[in-house]
């Protein structure tokens, strides 16, 4: 038995460039690296040195506050690189890969009879942990907390997100082993989320609870599955994973052997062939970017979706969690006086010298022009609009500009993680960072309560 979420707040955003549902093997990469950003909050310690060889799931540092959560080797080969920044501070990790893989193998439980322990000490040694993140802080789980409840978002409302109905076609199995172990580390339930007519493989697993879902984005984010199911209260702790994410943790549970395997879609108007590939973690972006061919040299390479990925290099690597890679023009053009006639060929939450809202099924070719200059925040009430949490959040992100703790906290800051203020600093007339702000506001909490 499922419950309706209908979601009314929020801004569908309807790009050119969505990957066509064919799936492509990508040319293997010379070159794997993992990003140390993708980890916000860790400090890591190496276990090897530049030089040592390693096998797909070999360990290659650990966090220092935790020394059983191992980060292991997406693939077999030598370590060949430690980019370090400031202060010797690391920055990536490159292993040049072996043409033929080897993959350290586990003892893995009987999923049904294993004990919350034995999955939790699985998942910390094979390097599957990383995947579970928290609330609140939006940071990778504490394997010594208890969460009240697991969410998982199946519904993917990002402009130009990966179809995950598509996606994950096929990974029945990995997904209930997944599932069966996950259960066992919370004595709450574990809530899966699906669009309300999709065909999605997670709305047919066992031990569930299942919720469909329909609206414009961010009703796909599981921050506001989160917020419309059981909002999270000073004290207390929720988990939560992508759906990528559960087939790698599935296979390890299956197989025995980390599996950095992922389908990520490659979409955006500057790629001539949207399509999805299949490729790993850490992989070097050229292989795929290019096989599908790019419009022009004036470009910007985003892991992840356009509100919410990080920019890279066109010769950059995979991140850690991305399944999307998006390419869309650089916007370092302006217009003339564009500030002062009619606009029919952006997107806008208002309906001032804008056209869209008369069109809701256009798709528009937007580039990464910001429109405007940063400025202090004017108050219209647009966020409000577009923000269906439970949330006030101007009034939120003021309080994290001021660093003021008992605002933030009673304006419901431990509920929320950056991607839930991706649409608000989308529509922004302020050109504020919201993400940032949000970003930086947890990081405080945190240091000073968490």
């Amino acid at each position: 038995m499922s419950t309706d979420i209908r979601i009314k707040k929020g801004l569908n955003i309807k790009l050119v460039g969505a990957a066509e549902h064919t799936t492509t093997k990508a040319v293997l990469s010379n070159v794997y690296a993992l990003n140390l950003n993708d980890f916000h909050g860790i400090t890591p310690k190496m276990l090897l040195k530049k030089g040592d060889e390693v096998k797909v799931g070999d360990a290659l540092f650990y966090n220092k506050n935790r020394e059983d959560m191992l980060f292991v080797s997406p693939v077999s080969g030598e370590l060949v690189e430690i980019e370090r920044g400031e202060r010797r501070k690391i920055l990536s990790l490159k292993i040049l890969a072996d043409k033929k893989q080897e993959s350290l193998e586990h003892k893995v439980p009987n999923i049904e009879g294993a004990s919350a322990s034995e999955i939790k000490e699985l998942l910390l040694k094979s390097g599957c942990w990383p995947f579970i993140k928290q609330r609140p802080y939006d940071i990778i789980a504490d394997p010594d907390a208890t969460p009240k409840a697991i969410f998982i978002s199946g519904y993917a409302t990002a402009p130009l997100a990966a179809d995950l109905d598509y996606v994950l076609q096929g990974k029945e199995a990995e997904l209930q082993a997944a599932i069966t172990a996950l259960a066992k580390l919370t004595p709450g339930k574990v809530h899966v989320s699906v669009g309300k007519s999709s065909n999605n493989p997670l709305g047919s697993l066992k031990g569930i609870t299942l919720h469909k879902v329909s609206g414009p984005h961010p009703a796909g984010l599981v921050g506001t599955l989160i917020n419309k199911v059981d909002p999270i209260n000073k004290g207390e702790t929720v988990w939560t994973l992508a759906p990528q994410d559960l087939v790698l943790i599935g296979g390890l549970l299956l197989t025995g052997k980390f599996n950095p395997e992922r389908t990520i879609a490659l979409v955006g108007s500057s790629v001539k062939t949207p399509k999805y590939y299949t490729t790993k973690i850490g992989a070097e972006i050229a292989t795929f970017l290019y096989a599908s061919g790019v419009n022009g040299d004036n470009f910007r390479v985003i892991n992840g979706d356009a509100l919410t990925g990080t920019q890279t290099a066109p010769d950059g690597y995979l991140g850690f969690y991305a399944n999307v890679v998006t390419a869309l023009p650089e916007g370092d053009d302006y217009e003339f006086f564009g500030w002062n006639k009619p606009i029919f060929n952006k997107i806008s939450s208002t309906r001032a010298l804008t056209f869209s809202w008369l069109f809701p099924n256009k798709k528009y070719d937007l580039n990464t022009n910001t429109n405007g200059e940063h400025r202090a925040f004017v108050v219209t009430g647009a966020y409000e609009k577009v923000f269906p949490l439970d949330i006030y959040p101007m009034q939120l992100l003021k309080a994290c500009m001021v660093k003021d703790l008992d605002e933030m906290e009673q304006l419901g800051l431990y509920e929320v993680a950056p991607e839930d203020f991706s649409l608000t600093e989308f529509i922004c007339i302020s050109k504020q960072p919201h993400q940032e702000i949000i970003r930086e506001g947890l990081d405080l909490l945190y240091k000073e309560i968490g």
